[in-house]
């Protein structure tokens, strides 16, 4: 089987993965170019994120939805198992939102100029300067409504377990007092691990768990510090016991 899922990765759903990978770039630079940045800055994405899932025939399950209310911006925070993150998120979290990402991410071919016209926001941390620069933008971003997708770790573990959570994403919560939501991912690392990377993909089902959103009630350090401990231990919870416990990240 091992082998047939390959020969069907490299003949048929890779084929399939590129021309998908191009219109929807194309398409998502050009809608927001004319139109509605925050409909084409979403939804052509969305889409593209599923048919990668389903095209590779990996099943998804997506707990907890009902925690989320309708109309309301949340900042969502989750572990960052490997790349198939980005479709997991993107294709089943059910809201609109954007992402913050690093600012490498910028020049991958077609992606990088789609994420930039979808006003995705990239975070350059070679400097104070440009870190507050990438806040301010978030700032924006929700303020205007919108929820934000953050992997509060700052890159992908090599093991599977979680390392530990950067504050800002946390402080920008707590600045403009909105709700902060877990997300839990497994099953990424399994498919995809950071040590594989642009390798076959590995058969392995994938779920999303969506957690209780944290409701602000406090303003400041300590608060922060309260919703980013609540929040890790969330995310924690969800994880499979195979990659339950601290370990840490070199690449932080």
């Amino acid at each position: 089987m091992k082998y047939l899922y390959r020969i069907y990765q490299l003949f048929i759903a890779l084929p399939i993965i590129l021309v998908a990978s191009i219109l929807t770039s194309l398409t998502t630079t050009v809608g927001c170019l004319l139109g509605n940045g925050h409909f084409w800055g979403y939804h052509p994405g969305r889409l593209w994120a599923r048919l990668i899932i389903r095209v590779l025939l990996l099943p998804i399950k997506v707990e907890g939805r009902e925690h989320l209310k309708d109309k309301q911006s949340y900042v969502f925070v989750s572990n960052h198992q490997g790349a198939f993150d980005i479709f997991i998120i993107y294709g089943f979290l059910g809201r609109n939102f954007k992402w913050m990402m690093k600012h490498q991410l910028r020049k991958m071919p077609l992606v990088g100029v789609a994420c930039d016209a979808a006003h995705h926001i990239f975070v350059d941390r070679s400097g104070p300067h440009k870190i507050r620069d990438s806040y301010s933008k978030a700032r924006e971003i929700l303020r205007e409504g919108m929820s934000l997708v953050v992997f509060p770790e700052g890159s992908r573990t090599f093991t599977g377990h979680m390392g530990k959570f950067r504050r800002g994403a946390f402080m920008l919560a707590d600045e403009l007092q909105l709700p902060v939501c877990p997300l839990t991912i497994n099953g990424s690392f399994n498919v995809m691990p950071r040590t594989r990377d642009m390798k076959w993909v590995l058969w392995h089902p994938l779920r999303l768990t969506i957690h209780e959103p944290i409701e602000p009630t406090g303003h400041g350090k300590e608060y922060v510090d309260e919703v980013v401990d609540k929040s890790y231990q969330s995310v924690m919870s969800g994880l499979v016991p195979e990659y339950q416990g601290y370990r840490e990240n070199p690449d932080q």
